[in-house]
């Protein structure tokens, strides 16, 4: 194996690090990784999706997951995969079945092994939960080497210690997971366009639970009796019945590779305020008031961005932050108070989206909890990590968290205030891994 390390960053372009990183040809070969890791240990990478560092370890051994291995469904559905196995390909072996994954993120070019480590949810939280819920069992190398099945059944403890543990109780080699049926692979689609927070709030509150798939676009941009302004997008699985033309020709159609692409990154951000100003204004007034029965394929409806590879270089060369925070849905006014403060700041912010959560997940340090969540893009300036962490103060306040998979620079003191069972991770952690074998650059920014 060389010894070169490689520079990584996560999807943000931000915190850059070197690390050594392996392949692998399955447990065996991890389990080996892990006793040489070394002192600054090892960590798992999937796609690199992840917008912070958890999926980078300076000075340590990064290791590269294995090739896809899907096997086929069992008669109930469920389905063994590798832990390497994109979502993206998942779907593509799935669809052609009749099958769908029940929690897709925005992205579909994550891993298996990252969808578990980071607990992913999507637009369907608040009916089906979050990644977590949907698994039967994974395999995991622990850091002695030793290979264990772990389950919400069969060993609760460990396997929630996993869900939402950011790949630091072991190292996920596959997993069984539920699918879903589906007539086709695309969606019905009703959108509404609402005139502020108060509306767009009030809509979800009412009728979210009348839907499958729900999310709100937010424009960042407007302030005063606009503040908030909403495209609401909700959707259920389409049935043959509602395809026309092409789609009912090709009623299971998959996703496709991205049809565009960003070559480099630009010496600046093309992400200004007047171009997001004009973007979000286009946006806005383009959407229908109210249209329902828009059928939509899953690409269009659940990632969009999936379109332009590498769009995260549009930011310039020094990245983007996402800020995702979740508050009580009695704690609204903290939504109200941060989009007031970003849209009065001179920060340009992008691609804002707000979802109900529904119950939250039994992962110690997994994110989703009950209430409201809202995820916003903004490229890297100075002063930018100020308003962040005055803005972590507010959620923590009110008793709400950061997503550790988006997060690139929360301070440490506010980890046990948002993820109340950190004491008893920290505490497995050192039982299972006392040599610390498994870190990251998240790990020991956050004293997980």
């Amino acid at each position: 194996m060389s010894d070169e390390s490689e520079v990584l960053t996560g999807w943000g372009r931000t915190a850059p690090s070197a690390g050594r990183v392996r392949r692998h040809a399955g447990p065996d070969a991890v389990a080996d990784l892990l006793r040489d890791a070394g002192p600054r240990g090892l960590i798992a990478r999937g796609l690199g999706r992840s917008y912070g560092d958890p999926a980078q370890n300076a000075g340590g051994v990064v290791l590269d997951p294995l090739p896809s291995i899907i096997d086929e469904p069992a008669a109930d559905g469920t389905v063994r995969v590798s832990a390497g196995t994109s979502l993206h390909d998942l779907m593509r072996f799935l669809l052609p079945r009749g099958r769908f994954v029940p929690v897709t993120p925005g992205t579909r070019y994550v891993t298996i092994g990252g969808a578990i480590a980071c607990d992913v949810h999507g637009k369907s939280h608040h009916v089906t939960g979050s990644f977590g819920d949907q698994v039967v069992s994974l395999d995991l190398v622990l850091p002695d080497g030793t290979l264990r099945t772990v389950g919400p059944v069969h060993d609760p403890e460990l396997y929630w210690a996993t869900v939402g543990g950011m790949g630091l109780t072991g190292v996920i080699v596959s997993a069984v997971l539920r699918t879903i049926a589906v007539e086709t692979g695309y969606l019905d689609v009703t959108t509404q366009r609402l005139p502020d927070l108060d509306a767009v709030l009030a809509e979800m509150a009412g009728s979210d639970d009348d839907f499958t798939y729900s999310v709100a676009w937010i424009d960042t941009e407007a302030k005063g009796s606009s503040l908030g302004r909403s495209v609401l997008s909700r959707g259920e699985h389409a049935t043959l019945d509602q395809l026309a033309g092409a789609a009912a020709a090709h009623p299971l159609a998959v996703p496709t590779a991205p049809r565009l692409t960003v070559p480099f990154a630009p010496p600046f951000s093309l992400v200004t305020r007047p171009t997001v100003r004009a973007f979000n204004e286009a946006w806005f007034r383009r959407a229908p008031q109210f249209r329902a029965g828009e059928i939509q394929s899953v690409s269009a409806f659940f990632h969009p961005l999936d379109g332009v590879a590498h769009w995260n270089r549009l930011y310039g060369p020094h990245g983007l932050l996402q800020y995702q925070f979740v508050v009580p849905e009695d704690r609204a006014d903290v939504v109200r108070r941060i989009l007031e403060e970003v849209a009065a700041d001179k920060h340009t912010t992008f691609l804002a989206v707000l979802k109900r959560f529904g119950p939250g997940s039994s992962g110690w340090l997994s994110f989703p909890t009950a209430g409201w969540t809202l995820a916003i893009d903004a490229p890297t300036r100075p002063g930018l990590v100020g308003l962040l962490a005055h803005l972590d103060e507010q959620v923590a306040e009110a008793g709400g968290r950061i997503y550790l998979a988006k997060d690139a620079r929360l301070r440490p003191e506010l980890m046990s205030t948002m993820y109340p069972r950190l004491a008893e991770f920290r505490e497995l952690r050192e039982r299972l891994d006392p040599h610390h074998r498994l870190q990251s650059d998240l790990s020991r920014r956050l004293a997980l």
